[in-house]
C-alpha cells in the first residue's frame, strides 16, 4: 500500500484456516490496510465458498471467483447470495439465470465438457461433440450450441430461433449447418440500410475478376466496381468500396437447397464487428446473387446495431 497499491487480495492457497479463522485474519487486516481487502480462498478442503462468505460478512470488499479451479466457485457463490443474500445483508444485480448459463458454456469450451443435456448429442463417427438438436431440445440446450458457433443472441432473438428449432427438428435432426441457417434467418431481423439492385460479374480464366454493383441506402444510388481473386473476392470487395468499411469475414458457406439445373442457392456468410458475431443469409438460383445478398444481410443488421 505504502509503495501505491490501490487494493490488495489476500489468499489462502494452502487451505490452512478454517472459516471463521480467515475471517478474522482478512478482517484485523482490512482495519490496517486503508484500502480495499479482497480473498481468494482455495477449495482444497472443500471450504472456500465459506471462507468466502465470512469473509464478505466482515471486512473483505471482494471475493476472486471461477469457473473451474481451486478457488471459490462462481456459480456456487453468486447462488448463496441469491438465496440466502437477504438473511446476512448481502446483495447482488447479478443476472444469475444468465450467469449459469454462461458459466456451462466456459466449462464447455475451457475443459471440451459434453453438455448435459440429452438434446445434445455427439455424431457417429468420431466427430466429438457435434451439434445435434431434436425436438426435445431445451432452451439451455441451444442457447449453448448458438454460443459454441460463436453468436452472442439477445433473449429475444434466442427465443426466436428456440422456435424455429424445434419446428425444423420436427423434420429433421438441426446439425451446425441448419442451426447457421436458423440464426441468420431468424435472429436480429432488421430493416435493411442497403439493398441491392443490380449487380454485373465478370470471370474467366484468362481475365482477372470484376464485379460492379449498384445498391441503395437512404434513397441514394450507390455505386461499387473492385477487381479481386475470383468472382465472388470481387462481389464483396465493390460492396466494401460502397459501404466505405471491410469487415472481418468469419466464414462463407454455399449449399444447394433444391436439385437440378435450376437448382436453388442458399448462401452463409458471417462478418464480426466489435468482437462480435453477424450472418446473415441469400437465397436466388444465381450463386453470386445468394453471395452478395448475404454479405448485405449481415452488413445491415451491423450497421442498424451500431446505428
Amino acid at each position: 500500500v505504502e509503495a501505491g497499491a490501490c487494493c490488495v487480495t489476500l489468499s489462502d492457497t494452502a487451505a490452512s484456516m478454517m472459516p471463521d479463522d480467515f475471517a478474522s485474519f482478512v478482517s484485523r487486516i482490512a482495519d490496517v490496510a486503508g484500502v480495499p481487502v479482497y480473498v481468494s480462498a482455495s477449495d482444497l478442503n472443500g471450504l472456500a465458498v465459506a471462507c468466502s462468505l465470512l469473509a464478505v460478512r466482515g471486512k473483505a470488499s471482494g471475493v476472486k471467483t471461477a469457473v473451474g479451479g481451486d478457488v471459490t466457485s462462481l456459480a456456487t457463490f453468486s447462488d448463496l447470495i441469491r438465496n440466502r443474500g437477504g438473511d446476512i445483508k448481502l446483495s447482488s444485480r447479478l443476472a444469475v439465470t444468465e450467469l449459469h448459463r454462461t458459466v456451462r458454456q466456459i466449462e464447455w469450451i475451457g475443459e471440451g465438457r459434453k453438455d448435459a443435456s440429452p438434446s445434445m448429442i455427439t455424431a457417429k463417427g468420431g466427430d466429438e461433440g457435434a451439434i445435434k438438436l431434436d425436438p426435445d431440445a431445451d432452451a439451455e440446450a441451444i442457447a449453448a450450441a448458438v454460443a459454441r458457433l460463436g453468436y452472442d443472441l439477445s433473449d429475444e432473438d434466442l427465443a426466436l430461433v428456440s422456435d424455429e428449432v424445434r419446428r425444423v427438428a420436427g423434420k429433421k435432426t438441426v446439425g451446425e449447418r441448419e442451426l447457421e441457417a436458423i440464426v441468420a434467418s431468424s435472429a436480429m431481423q432488421v430493416p435493411a440500410t442497403y439493398q441491392l439492385d443490380n449487380y454485373v460479374i465478370n470471370s474467366g480464366n484468362i481475365i482477372s475478376a470484376s464485379a460492379q454493383l449498384t445498391l441503395s441506402a437512404n434513397g441514394k444510388t450507390l455505386h461499387g466496381v473492385a477487381i479481386g481473386d475470383g468472382p465472388i473476392d470481387a462481389a464483396f470487395r465493390a460492396l466494401e468500396n460502397v459501404i466505405g468499411h471491410r469487415y472481418e469475414l468469419d466464414d462463407f458457406k454455399i449449399q444447394a437447397i433444391t436439385e437440378g439445373q435450376e437448382a436453388v442457392g442458399s448462401a452463409l456468410i458471417r462478418l464480426r464487428s466489435g468482437g462480435k458475431l453477424y450472418s446473415g443469409n441469400g437465397v436466388s438460383t444465381d450463386i453470386l446473387g445468394a453471395a452478395i445478398r448475404a454479405y448485405l444481410n449481415a452488413v445491415n443488421k451491423i450497421v442498424y446495431e451500431e446505428n
